[in-house]
């Protein structure tokens, strides 16, 4: 699988979830489309050979795309004002719990 197509699917990924998100979504929807997101791009980039911080910085910036395009689903209306002011720190709280997600999910995605 080459770097274009790997872009392409996480894309193509991230467009069907902004779908399911457009009537709104539950915290554990979201953490559902995090999770394949992450084993999505775990198999995806781990048959590219790139040294391995590479590959986890791809896979966490297709989390923050992620993020970036259905985090807002997840808040009421009435709290988008104090949203926007927590945002950039539950987005650096996601980041870095995916971090640590894709160290375990590694073994489990390569044993699939």
């Amino acid at each position: 699988m080459t770097p274009q197509e790997i872009e392409t699917e996480i894309r193509s990924y991230i467009q069907r979830a902004k779908g399911i998100a457009a009537d709104g979504l539950s915290v554990s929807e979201f953490a559902g489309l995090s999770v394949d997101l992450l084993k999505l791009s775990i198999k995806a980039v781990d048959a590219v050979p790139t040294e391995g911080q590479a590959k986890k910085a791809f896979v966490l910036d297709a989390v923050s795309l992620l993020f970036d395009g259905i985090a807002d689903k997840l808040v009421p209306w009435p709290a988008l004002p104090f949203w926007y002011i927590a945002k950039p720190v539950v987005r650096s709280v996601v980041l870095a719990v995916a971090a640590g997600a894709i160290e375990s999910l590694l073994p489990l995605v390569r044993a699939s």
